[in-house]
């Protein structure tokens, strides 16, 4: 079990950046995902990286997104770039509870040890 912890959510005008960060407990043995929730709309996953540093990503944030890992900070990253208004959420990350494999991003309940979140708003 690892314990995560987001952080560097804040507001933007559209088309701005945020990195957010998702720290560990401990060394990160498995997948990483980041995830997230807009009021009154399912969570869904945003990226994902493996141990392997393989990635995935949602279709609307491919291009714009960029997850990554500090194995040295124990920590991942996702870079957000070109940010619209229909990126605002509060944003998770988890773990992964297949190992270093990542599970498909739609399947939530493959996913653990989620953060307590962090806000991502962003203006028109």
């Amino acid at each position: 079990q690892v314990q995560l912890v987001e952080s560097g959510g804040g507001s933007v005008q559209a088309g701005g950046s945020l990195r957010l960060s998702c720290a560990a407990s401990g060394y990160i043995y498995s997948c990483i995902g980041w995830f997230r929730q807009a009021p009154g709309k399912e969570r869904e996953g945003v990226a994902a990286i493996g141990t392997d540093g393989s990635t995935t990503y949602l279709a609307p944030v491919k291009g714009r997104f960029t997850i990554s890992k500090d194995n040295a900070k124990n920590t991942v990253y996702l870079q957000m770039n070109s940010l619209k208004p229909e990126d605002t959420a509060m944003y998770y990350c988890a773990a992964g509870t297949r190992g270093g494999y990542c599970p498909s991003l739609r399947q939530l309940g493959d996913f653990g040890d989620w953060g307590q979140g962090a806000q991502v708003t962003v203006s028109s």
